[in-house]
């Protein structure tokens, strides 16, 4: 039976601002714009910071090659995959004011806070409208411990279209595929889309009449609660025109998504959604949080018991608790790489004319001043950045000068993203990408 409050949670109130599109069906799929190959970009956020003794060899100091090196233990998975990583220290997110955690301002270049709303759109979702339109412009998908999946299937933190404007991440993988995938579904699934579909439909007829009786002070904000439910009803329609299409991507739906053992197996779920999203080309930009910009979390279902602000307490480096969680989050990234790599785009792969950028919303570490904010970069986004290296910065440039740098790669030509002339003075030692990591 569908839980109606479940249902509307959110909707309405952000998930909606990634979905406008005036266009339809298979010219909204990123792989097939005017027969060239899309670029796409892929955030991968996770909370409780990113300690760069977890990925930095041993023994380097300066930039260098990582070809003749070994990865530390917690980010050994990418061992094969060296010729597509770039490990960057010494960016800085002091501007940010991160704390726990800098919320929007991890993608915003913003300062953020617990609570406090975005002030401006943050680069995913910049991101998302420069780059090739699609049926899906952006997806946020968010992975908690599941009691926090359960009681709160959305939640916004990391993510905004504007200022004030919020972007929710999904995290229940069975209203996720409901969403993605449900027009081509049999069973339950498809009587709870087909349900649901009505359920929407309803609401936005019955929102729109009722809103006209509105004082003018409450008809605008009135009014985005209706946007948002013809969004989600125009995406439904567009991801029904091209079901054959789809039939190819979807995930087989399993005892992970009904039956989780663990929060992990939502988790994995959910990756798999976003995966297919991205190779299937409903989407060409996809943010994953895991502890959805928060300070809570939990990986139990990888031998983790403790869970929630605790683990941002304990050292990274050396820590079993934290190799662990690394080591799942880069055999995640691999799982990505892997399915770009195996679906062919122009010359090459998907994964030739990809950027995935893993970091965490909280810069170094968790109660940090974001004097240090690592990142790793996987592919080179057709060209444009330099990979299998690692480059040791000094400290003097923003993150936001990473997201200028990921936004020439798309085509704009931009010098800052979010930051002023008078703050870049306080922060910023130079303007434009990061020389560094561009090729």
């Amino acid at each position: 039976m569908l839980n109606r409050r479940n249902l509307l949670r959110g909707v309405a109130t952000g998930v909606g601002a990634a979905f406008t599109s005036s266009l339809t069906g298979q010219n909204l799929l990123a792989s097939s714009t005017d027969g060239k190959s899309a670029k796409r970009v892929i955030f991968f956020m996770q909370n409780q910071g990113f300690d760069p003794r977890t990925c930095i060899p041993e023994g380097m100091k300066k930039s260098g090659s990582l070809a003749k090196v070994k990865l530390p233990e917690p980010i050994s998975a990418l061992e094969p995959y060296k010729d597509r990583l770039h490990i960057i220290n010494g960016l800085h997110g002091i501007h940010t004011s991160p704390s726990h955690s800098a919320f929007f301002g991890a993608l915003g270049g913003y300062r953020g806070g617990d609570g406090v709303a975005p002030s401006g759109s943050t680069i995913d979702h910049e991101l998302s409208k420069v780059l090739p339109e699609t049926l899906l412009p952006h997806l946020c998908i968010g992975m908690d411990s599941l009691e926090n999946m359960t009681a709160k299937p959305t939640l916004a933190t990391l993510s905004a279209s504007g200022a004030g404007q919020p972007i929710f991440m999904h995290s229940n993988p069975n209203h996720l595929y409901q969403m993605l995938y449900g027009g081509i579904s049999t069973g339950d699934i498809q009587r709870q889309h087909e349900a649901r579909s009505n359920l929407f439909n309803q609401i936005e007829r019955l929102a729109a009449a009722k809103g006209q009786s509105l004082p003018s002070s409450d008809q605008q904000r009135y009014g985005q609660f209706v946007q948002g439910f013809k969004d989600v009803n125009g995406l439904r329609d567009r991801l029904d025109t091209v079901s054959d299409h789809l039939r190819k991507f979807a995930p087989e739906v399993d005892d992970r998504y009904t039956k989780p053992e663990f929060e992990t197996d939502w988790h994995d779920a959910l990756l798999d959604l976003g995966i297919s999203a991205v190779t299937s080309g409903i989407t060409n930009t996809l943010t994953l949080g895991s502890g959805r910009g928060e300070i809570f979390g939990s990986w139990k279902g990888v031998g983790v018991e403790q869970q929630g602000h605790n683990l941002g307490h304990m050292t990274q480096a050396g820590n079993p608790i934290w190799i662990k969680i690394r080591q799942y989050n880069s055999r995640m990234l691999v799982r990505i790489m892997q399915a770009l790599e195996s679906v062919p785009e122009g010359n090459g792969t998907m994964m030739d004319n990809t950027l995935i950028v893993y970091t965490s919303n909280n810069a170094d570490k968790q109660h940090t001043n974001g004097a240090n904010w690592p990142v790793m970069l996987l592919g080179n986004c057709d060209g444009a950045f330099k990979t299998g290296c690692f480059t040791q910065l000094d400290g003097k440039r923003p993150i936001n000068a990473l997201y200028t740098s990921i936004l020439r790669a798309a085509g704009q030509n931009v010098d800052r993203f979010n930051m002023s002339e008078q703050l870049a003075k306080k922060f910023d030692t130079d303007s434009g990408p990061v020389k560094e990591l561009m090729i």
